[in-house]
Formats: structure tokens, sequence, C-alpha cells
């Protein structure tokens, strides 16, 4: 598998080349060449702004078919924390997770259940590891592979603990294997989620060898399917007592649910890619020496605003806010040894996809061509040539992808420059011609 995979696509037929989305990505991951936008893989971090931005729908994030289903003997549902914040006047998972079952899972197994165990093994990590103080959290896909290109000097805070969907997922499986009997390849875990970044998490996981979760559906696609149940189900009162979780499970699905879940006051939490990045910069700069842990979300306002959910995020927001009104702190715990392989067992390693050279000499020699560069581009921004910026041209000119007279303005002058050298040649070709 390409360790580079993401799960954002680019439909042409859709593309009007725009320049929305080149703006708008945080890591300059996009170009719009001969009229289409390209995804630069390696530099894309799935964080979906793109999907968000485009105008035409032209961005898709990949997924996998409700027809998974059929493929497994034995399937098990594990819906995110965001997926309640999707629905109206909802006051009891449990008619939910019954709903779940009803679309055609065998079992449910909350990933917010996962998140509880996930909040006491860190919150355990943090106190025995002073020196990797502040931590970052390694919920977020999009963050870590964010981290992971370009911010080499912070891998070392990476809090190295299983991802909830991760440890759900192999909780969920031993589950099912013991109460059916079946072989682990005869049972499908299936993650119900709320961005594409849990998408490549599965197919290219970090941190750990192999993902347990064997396919992601949409939280919006699972959605109309489930109001109609959910009405049966309360209906007919047949709900089924299936939650694992209390308050600080809920909560994961909202920016600062995952800090809070460790109970201290010493950390910070930020949601939006933008000011991730600028926490992150901060960071490295060594501004937050004092703090214990760094909770930080690609999507403003935390899991309930990606891009495969269907409400507004910060009403997503409310809705777990009163969900949770009435539930018990914690309802998952550690028990004895029960709960293991919860870290990580790869290390994380620095890729250096935006470097210009292949060593230092090289590397300085091509950053002063793009400082020349920059001197004679405008400086406007503009978007025109297909790069967000004069600087990220000039870098695809030095890197040999993209050429100077892509700028609208130097092939302008280069334009007036033959034009003039044309009419010279006229005049002198007349000139002869009287003579």
């Amino acid at each position: 598998m390409d360790k580079f995979f993401t799960a954002v696509r680019l439909d042409e037929n859709l593309c009007k080349g725009c320049i929305n989305c080149i703006k708008r990505c945080p890591t300059q991951a996009i170009r719009v060449r001969n009229g289409k936008a390209a995804i630069t893989k390696k530099f894309c971090i799935d964080c979906g702004e793109c999907i968000r931005i485009c105008p035409h729908h032209a961005k898709l994030a990949i997924y996998d078919p409700l027809s998974i289903l059929k493929e497994y003997e034995y399937t098990v549902a594990l819906p995110a924390p965001s997926l309640y914040g999707q629905f109206n006047n909802l006051d009891d998972v449990n008619i939910l997770l019954t709903a779940l079952k009803r679309m055609g899972f065998d079992d449910v197994y909350e990933v917010s259940g996962a998140a509880e165990l996930v909040s006491e093994i860190s919150r355990k990590y943090v106190k025995q590891h002073k020196e990797q103080w502040p931590l970052i959290s390694t919920a977020c896909p999009s963050v870590v592979r964010l981290i992971r290109v370009r911010f080499p000097n912070l891998i070392e805070h990476l809090l190295p603990v299983k991802a909830p969907v991760d440890l759900a997922a192999s909780l969920a499986r031993e589950k099912a294997m013991k109460e059916t009997g079946l072989p682990a390849d005869k049972i499908g875990i299936i993650f119900i989620s709320p961005c594409p970044a849990k998408v490549s998490a599965v197919k290219t996981p970090l941190g750990i060898e192999k993902s347990e979760v064997d396919g992601v559906l949409a939280i919006k696609e699972v959605y109309p399917r489930l109001l109609p149940l959910m009405r049966e189900v309360e209906a007919g009162q047949s709900i089924e007592e299936i939650a694992i979780s209390g308050k600080i499970g809920i909560s994961w699905g909202g920016a600062g649910g995952e800090a809070g879940g460790l109970l201290t006051d010493s950390y910070l939490a930020a949601d939006g890619i933008e000011n991730v990045i600028r926490v992150l910069e901060d960071l490295e700069d060594q501004k937050f020496s004092s703090l214990e842990f760094i909770e930080l979300n690609a999507c403003s306002g935390g899991c309930v605003g990606g891009v495969l959910t269907v409400e507004n995020p910060f009403v997503a927001k409310v809705k777990i806010k009163r969900l949770r009104k009435y539930m018990p702190v914690a309802c998952n715990h550690l028990m004895n040894d029960n709960v293991t392989d919860v870290y990580w067992t790869e290390e994380v390693r620095y890729e250096p996809v935006f470097k210009l050279g292949m060593n230092i000499k090289e590397s300085i020699a091509m950053m002063a061509k793009v400082e020349e560069l920059c001197e004679r581009f405008p400086g406007l921004d503009c978007g025109s040539c297909g790069a967000p910026t004069c600087k990220a041209l000039a870098e695809d000119v030095v890197r040999g992808v993209a050429n100077e007279k892509d700028c609208i303005h130097i092939l302008r002058e280069y334009i007036h420059k033959i034009s003039g050298e044309m009419s010279m040649l006229d005049s002198q070709s007349r000139n002869t011609e009287k003579e």
C-alpha cells in the first residue's frame, strides 16, 4: 500500500479549474494544470478542506458502500461519537444503537466506550512521562500526518496511544469471536466515520502496523437510513441496552472532549486546520513548555465538523452537550489486564516531502533560485498560474514541474518582448526592401 494514500479524490468531469481549492489547502497540495485541479498525494493530509470549499463538488471522499456488510458472516458497527450529534431530540443513545442493528449490523460497539479507556490510559501516560510534555493528541489522523511531513521536531511529543477507533475495533473483534465462535476473517468491523482522514488511517495507519477496521462508512450515507429506523425503535419501545459510554466518551465527538477526559487544567485545545498549524508553529518555538497536553482537531468544532457529517458542527456540539447531561461521567473502565496492546507498535518517521534538494548544498542552491524567482514574480499570490502563491510557483519551477511563464505577468512581459522584436524585424525588413 502506498504510504501516501489519500482518501480525497478529484472528479475531473465536475472540475471547472477554479482556484478555490488551491487557496484553501493548508499544505498547498493542489495545483490547477491544463484547466483541472490536481492533488499531490505526498503533500495531502486528508483534512477535507478542498471538499468543503469546492463549489462544483469536484472533490470527493472515498469510503466503502453499504454493501460491504454482505461480505462478512458477522458485522459489528463502530459508531463515532460525532454520529450522536447529527440527530434532533435524541435523548437515549440506545435508540440509535438499536437502529444500527436493524439496519443490518449484528452488533454495535461504541467508539466512545473505547475513548473512555483511551482517556484513562492517556491520563496515566501523561503523568508518567513529564519529559515529553506537552504531549500531543494522536486521535486526529490529519494532525499526525501534518506533523510527520512538516514538524519533525514535534514527533517525539506525539502521544503513542492507539486512537479510540483502533482500540474499539480490537475489542469488538475479540468480543465477536468469543460470542460467535467465528474466525477473525469472517467478522467485519465497520467504522462509521465523520471524515476522510479516518479512511486513510485505516488503509495506511501510523503508529500501528495494521488497523483492525475492515471498512469505513460515511455518516452522511448512514444518516438517512437510520432516521426511519430510529422512529420505529422508539415507537415500538424495542430499545436494546447497548451503550457502554458516559460523558467522557461522548464528549470526544467535539473539540475539547479528549482533553477534558484527562481531568487536568494544564491543556490547550485547538480546532480548525489553520489554528492547528499556528499552534504547532508556536509549539515548535517552545512557547507551550508549561502545558501537559495539547488536543488538536483538523476540523472546526472537532469531529462533528468532519466533511462526511450532515449537521452544522456547532449545532451538533449543542446536541451532544444536551445528550450527555444526565449521563454518568464514565461507564467503561480498565479492568485488570483485560485491555492490552493499547500503545503504538510502529515508529512514526519524518517524511521530508517539502524539501527541495537531496542534500544541504543542493537545497541551499535551489532555495536561492526560489528567492530569485520570487523577486521576478509580482507577489500578488493571485493563483492564476495554478499555484496558491508566487513562492509555491517558484518552488514548482525549481522542482521542474512548472514553468516561470505560467505566471501571466511574466508571460505578458515575454509576449510584449517578442512582439517588440517582431515589430523591429518587420521594420528592418521594410527598410531593406526600400533600399
